[in-house]
């Protein structure tokens, strides 16, 4: 089924933003803002271009500069000048222990945020910085067009999770935009690219910014966009090319002070970028820059296209990954799209050549596709037009866990968003009075192989016989991929409800890592999943029966409670084993030796539920 595109409020959108909304590629190196003009999407320009990097600088008498500028300002004061901060949104200290050696500034903070301290002792955090850039897009916007911006599409990386793409959002509220959709940057290539050409078919859109790879597949016909898979690396860039320059050029760069390292990396990027034209290139440190690491040579484009083969290599496998879980081969695909700066590079276009075996499209710029498409995709929303829909991913599986730790997934990996489901659960125990509900993402069978999303707590429900009492759990996850979970309790209607927003994200390689567990420890995974659920419910039925035994005696005969209690004690030495089948038969064994005493309690309760009732009314109440 397919999805039209809407939003809530979307009719309070369209009356706002009629002419004024804007698309926003809110970039790891540089940034753009675009927006539709005689039904044609185009990048504003400001002073030197197009393109504002996305650097940030903070000055000692607390003025705050963005862009170009802050760049210059980079090499004098590094601690204070933050560029690349697109990497650091949603993860902890512990998530970027590779790359923290080679930032021109402090990292503070612990496993779950980090912050930066520039001048004056002054602390931000990732969103704070990125909230600087879009300021600035929004300012050259609105000086451009003439009035206020009412609403913006930002485009985020399509691996970005729920933490990374609430942290975008959250940039784009504290720039005082009006955040319409949040919208994955390879769909907004293919956007772009399937309005502007009428393209259909399948294309994989590989987008190597500056420092995040996105690979996706999307099915495109007649104004339908589908993302079929989707993967990549959060931590991989033409930053990372950069550094893997400076260091190939600059033993020992990794010890320099933060001021040289800014310098080294800087010039490599300078490099990197003229071998784009030129087939060699003079790489050069000055010693004004530091004496003990000057470094002065001539780079050709097959040093760099060595250089860079590991890095390469990496995307290669994710594509390779994505292409199976789209049940595709390389031959199927109608066409490859080229995204981000990176790709400019004749190193880089020739591997995707080699690796896909065919010519990528690069008809559009590289640089301003995303931004284009977020400017198609916002002038869609503003305009309630009913000729593009657009149908993403869930990366991986959304469940709760149960009792016993095994996990019950409710919506599965690459399922189409916006997606919904909803399912019924009951008490475990007696008197049971509220459910704690544990939310959790991965596709191992037990929580705790999977990543924690939040906890919250159904309080309220009715004190009950353990299995009578009935909750209702719906997962939500919307058109920018964040999930909403809400429990009720079907008795009374008492609901709680949480927005998962968890304080940290997962690395596109942790992801990769969770994928490839779940494939590894599949059978081990089934096995241990069946394993806890017979024995949580021989647990169960074990303490109803005992609760049984000493509650009804006069309706327990001497034969009936030997052979129960003979069958209790086998079904608890199969629960200490390890073995789900036994716990089954012996459960069965179980219920076969107490099924007279059963039998007798449940005359008991029907005949007290008719006692004093007219024939005539109890025939009614039967159905007969």
């Amino acid at each position: 089924m397919l999805l039209q595109i809407a939003e809530p409020g979307e009719s309070k959108v369209k009356e706002a933003c009629k002419a004024r909304v804007v698309g926003i590629d809110l970039g790891t190196t540089n940034s753009l803002v675009a927006h539709v003009a005689d039904a044609s999407p185009e990048v504003i320009s400001g002073e030197g271009g197009p393109l504002v990097p996305s650097v940030v600088n903070y000055g000692a008498d607390g003025v705050v500069v963005v862009g170009k500028l802050a760049q210059a300002r980079a090499l004098d004061a590094p601690r204070d000048t933050l560029a690349s901060v697109k990497r650091l949104i949603g993860r902890g200290l512990k998530d970027l222990q590779a790359v923290r050696g080679l930032l021109p500034y402090e990292l503070d903070g612990d496993d779950r945020a980090v912050s930066i301290t520039v001048a004056g002792g002054k602390k931000v955090s990732p969103v704070e910085v990125s909230a600087e850039v879009l300021k600035e897009l929004k300012r050259r916007a609105e000086s451009s067009l003439g009035g206020p911006i009412e609403g913006a599409v930002i485009t985020v990386p399509a691996y970005f999770d729920d933490a990374q793409r609430q942290a975008t959002r959250d940039a784009g509220r504290l720039a005082g935009l009006e955040v319409m959709r949040l919208l994955a940057e390879p769909t907004a290539a293919a956007l772009a690219y399937g309005l502007d050409r009428g393209s259909t078919g399948t294309y994989a859109v590989y987008d190597l910014g500056g420092g995040t790879f996105d690979i996706s597949i999307l099915k495109l016909v007649n104004g339908v966009f589908e993302v079929k898979a989707t993967g990549g690396d959060s931590a991989l860039g033409g930053d990372d090319i950069d550094r893997e320059i400076a260091t190939r050029l600059v033993p020992g760069l990794e010890k320099a002070p933060k001021k040289v390292i800014g310098a080294a990396v800087a010039e490599a990027r300078r490099a990197k970028e003229a071998l784009t034209t030129q087939s060699e290139t003079l790489f050069e440190l000055a010693p004004s820059v530091s004496e003990t690491f000057a470094r002065r040579k001539v780079v050709t484009r097959g040093d760099l296209q060595t250089w860079a083969q590991p890095l390469l290599e990496k995307t290669g496998k994710a594509c390779r990954r994505v292409l199976k879980d789209s049940e595709l081969t390389r031959e199927e695909l109608d066409g490859v799209i080229l995204v981000g700066g990176s790709t400019r590079s004749p190193v880089v276009r020739e591997y995707v050549a080699e690796l896909f075996g065919k010519t990528p499209l690069a008809d559009l710029d590289p640089e301003q596709v995303v931004a284009l498409g977020a400017a198609v995709q916002a002038d869609v929303l503003a305009s309630g037009r009913q000729d593009v829909t657009l149908l993403d991913v869930v990366p991986l599986s959304l469940g709760i866990e149960m009792m016993g730790g095994v996990v019950e997934k409710l919506i599965h990996r690459n399922t189409t968003i916006p997606a919904g489901a909803t399912q019924t659960f009951t008490t475990y125990a007696d008197n049971q009075t509220g459910f704690d509900i544990h939310v959790v993402q991965g596709e191992r069978e037990t929580a705790d192989a999977c990543r924690s999303l939040a906890r919250f707590v159904l309080r309220g429900v009715p004190p009950m016989i353990a299995g009578m009492g009935r909750v209702e759990i719906t997962f939500l996850v919307d058109a920018d991929g964040l999930l909403k979970v809400t429990a009720k309790e079907l008795t009374t209607g008492t609901e709680a409800s949480v927005q998962v927003k968890p304080s940290y994200g997962l690395t596109d390689e942790q992801v990769e890592q969770m994928l490839i567990d779940s494939f590894e420890y599949a059978e081990e995974d089934l096995a241990k999943r069946n394993l806890v659920i017979e024995r949580v419910e021989a647990e169960r039925i074990l303490a109803a029966t005992r609760q049984a035994f000493a509650t009804d005696t006069e309706l327990l005969d001497d034969d009936v409670r030997a052979a129960g209690e003979a069958a209790m004690k086998v079904l608890e030495t199969a629960v200490a084993g390890t073995d789900h089948l036994a716990i089954r038969h012996a459960i069965e064994g179980l219920d076969l030796a107490t099924k007279p005493f059963a039998q007798k309690r449940m005359n008991r309760a029907i005949a007290a539920q008719f006692q004093g009732v007219a024939l005539e009314d109890a025939a009614r109440k039967v159905g007969i």
